[in-house]
């Protein structure tokens, strides 16, 4: 266990680079979180974490392992509920509207803080079909030619549209992995959803594939909410406006990402930053 008391050593340089756009106007909150604690049987994952998640920023969520990080952020669009035993109290709201409520449907909510994960997991599908699926079962289009240009509008925003423009009825699965991770989000951003959840979205991708991803994450900030878990302080540092640290299924600090990550408040957080733990 690390000394709390002890000297504080050298923080870290505060020029990472960054990626990230302007955050919105202050005050506006998409989605907000008040008292959730989720449990797995009688333990305790997540402990009474309360935050506001406001319209148009990136959110990065940091922690060790097993800090509850990703646990959080399946509770925003209720993929948790997919998880026997997995218990959830306190209350979420998107636009003000309960997302617990039981009268909500799921499949809609779904769509509206839609989800990438870690691993990229395409349809075994079309590419064309991976982008087309949400749409038609949601019932966006009416004719063809709206599809078409929802498919191409889709995977023009996540910067792949000139890459497979002449290869749309091959399977998805076909593409490289950064490939498929940003038809996975083409595919998310094609029923026009509120927000988007990314779990790790580039953990498994190479440093070429991951840039791709963090200037997409930036330019899709323009027009959505993201919250985003990541393992890498450096990531987090370059795509967020604010940087929420959790502990042991605590939320410890949130705040401007520049100051988590040169001036933080809890000696906690200064000590996972440092590199004393975690």
């Amino acid at each position: 266990m690390a000394d709390m008391t002890a000297e504080p050593i050298s923080k870290p340089k505060p020029a990472f680079e960054t990626l990230r756009a302007p955050a919105a106007e202050p005050g506006v909150a998409k989605m907000s979180a008040r008292d959730v604690r989720v449990f797995y049987g009688e333990t305790e994952a997540i402990k009474g974490v309360s935050i506001d998640i406001m319209q148009n920023e990136v959110i990065a969520f940091i922690g060790p392992s097993g800090c509850g990080k990703s646990t959080f952020l399946r509770a925003l669009n209720r993929m948790n509920d997919t998880i026997e035993g997995c218990r959830v109290t306190g209350s979420v709201t998107l636009d003000g509207k309960n997302i617990y409520d039981p009268s909500l449907d799921v499949v809609l909510l779904r769509a509206q803080v839609g989800m990438v994960f870690q691993k990229p997991n395409p349809f075994p599908k079309s590419i064309y079909d991976n982008i087309a699926y949400g749409p038609r079962i949601h019932g966006l289009v009416s004719h063809r030619s709206e599809l078409d240009e929802i498919v191409e509008q889709s995977l023009r925003r996540a910067g792949l549209w000139n890459e497979v423009k002449d290869r749309l009825h091959q399977p998805g699965t076909g593409l490289s992995g950064g490939q498929q991770q940003r038809l996975c989000i083409a595919r998310a951003i094609a029923v026009s959803p509120q927000m988007i959840l990314m779990d790790e979205p580039c953990s498994a991708l190479d440093p070429i594939a991951t840039a791709k991803i963090e200037e997409l994450i930036n330019e899709l900030s323009a027009q959505y909410t993201i919250a985003i878990v990541t393992h890498s302080m450096q990531q987090a540092a370059r795509v967020s406006h604010r940087t929420a640290y959790f502990h042991l299924g605590d939320l410890i600090e949130v705040n401007a990402t520049d100051k988590v990550f040169t001036q933080p408040d809890h000696e906690l957080t200064e000590a996972y930053i440092t590199g004393r733990f975690g």
